[in-house]
């Protein structure tokens, strides 16, 4: 992947403005008022500034854009359309000239970022998925755009918690039927759990285990499904060193994430306070929002120690993407496994390597993760071309200009590594 700077939305905006000599920048002197902004340092006669842009990069009114309609030497004063309260002292703003917008610039720089997306990618890793021995086809996580590779987890220190295999006799609650079912399962049975309409949030249900010391683990792992969608902690998962109360006091409160109906998820959620979980004796499941009649299902609860995880690259040729995705319930597109690796993975966890689609900025503050010398050139090139034409400028001298700034961009485009044995999702 491309190095990158972190350079912010305002830092590309700023760069391109020096390589146009069109912008510079300045601190407000004093107070103004909703049409105007005071700079006592400014240099240059009245109405010097008439039809240059202002945009205020601090304060109140940071992020906005306003094209001057007059100025006072004198006082350093200039006048635009109203903002929505005063131009306080000691801000910060841009000074950008006749025909160069920084609006317009910062579209620039999002066409740049555009312009080269199947070039760069973001760096994703992502292990949300599990395989089961059943299923060849898993629904891509919307935040990859290519695969470069597929891992599966093949050794993990870990320590089961509750297999499932046995209803929860601790506390039981009249709303919530409990059985065993040796059809809709994961591992070798699964916990039915059937929810009546009378069901009240903050409901739960626990039971006894054999004491756990859980102090060196961090993610506790578990399969789940709900026959209606669920937000994230609309159900909860909760450990104590004693029974189990879900009254705010557990020493473990896990939000469980969103379900979509029907489908099974496998769910990976960070232990809060694992350096108290020396003595696990009670596990709960809250129905902490009220969803109504629905049947919730759960199997195979364990704790994991994530960073001894031994991962293992699955052969190219034992998986593909299909892009059109015929996963139950997916909007995206599915990897499928063949035969053979359906058996090589097993039910071990996946790891997918790869990169998405770099992001567009929106705001000053937003980072780019594009190489900040090609997006600067770029948007040069593309700003010296509007500019020129948009003030009837000298177009040759511009055009000559933005002829080098397109070639300094094409450098740095080639100048990025190739991408290998990447397979695209979108």
């Amino acid at each position: 992947m491309a190095v990158t700077y972190s350079k912010t939305l305002e830092d590309l905006r700023k760069a391109i403005g020096r390589n146009l000599g069109k912008m510079t920048t300045g601190t407000t002197s004093g107070s103004g008022s909703t049409t105007t902004a005071v700079d006592a340092t400014l240099f240059g006669g009245d109405d010097e500034y008439i039809g240059y842009y202002i945009r205020i990069t601090s304060g109140t009114y940071d992020g906005t854009t306003r094209r001057i309609t007059d100025y006072t030497a004198s006082t350093g004063t200039m006048t635009f359309a109203a903002v929505g309260g005063t131009v306080a002292g000691s801000v910060t703003y841009e000074l950008w000239n006749d025909g160069f917008d920084p609006d317009n610039i910062d579209e620039y720089i999002n066409q740049a970022i555009m312009k080269i997306n199947g070039r760069v990618y973001d760096p994703v890793e992502d292990i949300s998925l599990r395989a089961d021995k059943i299923n060849s086809r898993f629904e891509i996580p919307s935040t990859l755009s290519m695969i470069q590779d597929v891992y599966y987890r093949t050794k993990i220190t870990e320590k089961s918690i509750h297999s499932c295999s046995a209803t929860f006799d601790e506390r039981t609650d009249g709303d919530i039927t409990q059985a065993i079912d040796t059809e809709e399962y994961k591992k070798v049975s699964s916990l039915k759990l059937t929810m009546a309409a009378g069901l009240s949030a903050g409901d739960f249900i626990s039971d006894s285990i054999s004491s756990a010391d859980l102090s060196k683990y961090d993610y506790l792992e578990f399969w789940i499904k709900s026959t209606v969608a669920t937000s994230a902690g609309n159900l909860k998962i909760h450990l104590d060193n004693a029974t189990v109360t879900s009254d705010g006091n557990d020493l473990e409160s896990l939000n469980v994430p969103a379900l979509t109906a029907d489908i099974w998820k496998h769910c990976r959620v960070s232990l809060n306070n694992p350096e108290k979980d020396t003595a696990i004796v009670s596990i709960g499941l809250e129905y902490d929002n009220d969803l109504g009649a629905c049947t919730v299902y759960l199997d195979d609860i364990r704790a994991v120690k994530n960073d001894t995880a031994t991962w293992t690259k699955l052969p190219r040729h034992l998986w593909r993407i299909d892009r059109e995705g015929t996963t139950q319930g997916a909007s995206t597109a599915d990897l499928v496994l063949t035969e053979d690796g359906r058996a090589s993975v097993g039910t071990a966890l996946l790891k997918l390597t790869g990169g998405d689609s770099p992001a567009l900025l929106s705001s000053d503050s937003d980072t780019t993760e594009v190489p900040e010398s090609y997006v600067i050139s770029y948007a040069t090139a593309i700003a010296l071309q509007a500019g020129s034409i948009g003030t009837n400028q000298d177009t040759d001298a511009s055009r000559q200009a933005a002829v080098f700034w397109l070639a300094q961009a094409a450098e740095d485009r080639n100048s990025l590594p190739l991408l290998k044995n990447i397979r695209l999702v979108r």
